[in-house]
């Protein structure tokens, strides 16, 4: 079988029988393209061990990030998985080992620091983003696809479409169940987004919905106006939402469905931010009347 063919027979298996976006499907074809550029080959059977490690080589040399060096190595991972199920003669997917990463760094606010940003807008549709980002916990994008008939401001919860097309509910907060109202009693067009740019005539505009840019511009801003000395983007909200629950004694897998995470592991990045904690908290309090005996 040609190698051109069956990249083409798997990205329709990934986008039909695994349901994955399209957005996933493209991501893929770069990817496995970028190999197949690399690897000059015309049938499956010629891609080796050795070949591979070339591969990894070259990746490692075009100064791409570690995490994204290994997006190209699963790519190539499920390939050949797949091939295999066709009982197409190829390197086992189990001879591909991932690099290891360096350690996530996690951007949190702490307490003082999110009021100073939640109360930093002075307009009513920053304030309501603000404070739906740190209530949900929401991805950018998955704000940004919101529209306004999204919320069940009765129930205080809504679902989201997250990654990998999943479906998960989230829960608005009161503080930002009052933003959003006072957000949409105000708003004078009838776009269906929930979020919207400004114009000045509304009813000859297209295309209303803010972009994730937008929102990154629009978190930058104010905390520069809050005075933070942190880099905070959108999913600095997300860490906060994460960290709060957790300090706040959630268990990590309610955290992790909240989050809309499939692997456990990726929530455990938050473990190392609780765990300081409760170190903080041992060092303050334990063993002070044990010194009080010392003398």
């Amino acid at each position: 079988m040609d190698i051109k063919d069956l990249l083409s027979d798997y990205l329709d298996y990934l986008e039909i029988e695994k349901n994955r976006s399209v957005k996933t499907r493209i991501n893929y074809e770069r990817y496995l393209k970028r190999f197949l550029g690399f690897a000059k080959i015309s049938k499956p059977e010629q891609i080796s061990q050795d070949l591979v490690r070339q591969y990894r080589l070259w990746l490692n040399r075009q100064s791409i990030k570690k995490n994204t060096q290994n997006y190209h190595l699963i790519a190539l991972r499920n390939l050949l998985k797949y091939s295999a199920k066709r009982d197409i003669k190829i390197l086992s997917a189990d001879k591909i080992e991932l690099g290891k990463q360096s350690e996530r760094q996690v951007i949190f606010l702490e307490n003082n620091e999110l009021e100073r940003l939640l109360a930093a807008p002075d307009r009513l549709r920053d304030r309501a983003i603000l404070e739906l980002l740190f209530s949900t916990g929401l991805r950018v994008s998955e704000l940004c696809a919101l529209n306004r008939d999204s919320i069940n401001f009765k129930s205080g919860e809504f679902a989201v479409r997250g990654k990998g097309d999943k479906v998960r509910l989230v829960y608005i907060s009161e503080t930002a169940k009052t933003a959003l109202k006072n957000y949409l009693e105000k708003r004078k067009d009838i776009d269906p987004a929930l979020f919207v740019r400004d114009t000045k005539n509304p009813a000859k505009s297209e295309n209303l919905r803010l972009t994730s840019r937008s929102i990154e511009r629009l978190v930058k801003h104010y905390s520069a106006k809050a005075g933070l000395s942190k880099k905070v983007t959108p999913h600095s909200l997300r860490h906060s939402f994460a960290t709060d629950l957790l300090i706040n004694g959630a268990d990590i897998r309610s955290v992790q469905a909240l989050l809309g995470h499939s692997n456990i592991t990726t929530t455990q990045i938050y473990t190392h931010i609780t765990d300081k904690q409760l170190r903080e908290v041992h060092q303050a309090f334990h063993g002070k009347r044990r010194n009080r005996m010392i003398f």
